[in-house]
């Protein structure tokens, strides 16, 4: 049987300390259902501390980077995957992390990371599930234009639930 593994897309910014705490809860709860973390490999932001926090677990760490960001690798890893370019990373972080695909709290690339990943999941070319950890409401715009998305029918209700917003830590084990 194959192992259980967990992609987690995050910001590489130095970010509000209340989105820290929950990244290491959500990280430390995957940790515990046995699933290797495979996130950004880098020293910056929530990506630093999903690779940290998997660490302290003990759990399988993989991280993907391209080789442009060669200077914020983390030296933690269990393993790093290089890429050469940002579409590379995104593909191989998927392959890796293919049970579950977790947005915390991040930026830009972050949603760039979760449509992506969302969208093939709509075209059956994702299988894992998709989610936006919606701690302290972070995800709430991403999930009321999908809900209007929806009502506008620009998506069908099937698709939509392909995406889950869970609120608390105990919301997201339930997706585990």
């Amino acid at each position: 049987m194959k192992p259980k593994s967990a992609l987690f897309f995050c910001s590489s910014s130095d970010i509000d300390p209340k989105y820290i705490d929950a990244a290491r809860r959500v990280v430390r709860a995957t940790c515990l259902k046995g699933y290797t973390i495979v996130s950004g490999g880098a020293t910056k932001g929530l990506m630093k501390v999903v690779a940290d926090e998997a660490q302290a677990c003990g759990a399988a760490n993989i991280g993907v980077l391209p080789r442009f960001m060669e200077e914020f690798s983390h030296p933690n890893l269990t393993q790093l995957i290089w890429t050469d370019t940002m579409s590379q990373r995104k593909d191989l972080m998927r392959l890796y992390g293919s049970d579950i695909a977790v947005a915390l709290p991040g930026g830009i690339g972050t949603l760039d990371e979760l449509f992506e990943t969302y969208t093939l999941a709509k075209l059956d070319k994702y299988h894992g599930k998709v989610v936006a950890f919606n701690c302290f409401g972070f995800y709430d715009g991403v999930r009321e234009m999908m809900d209007k998305l929806v009502s506008e029918n620009m998506l069908d209700q099937k698709t939509r639930e392909l995406l889950y917003f869970p609120q608390t830590v105990e919301e997201f084990e339930a997706l585990l």
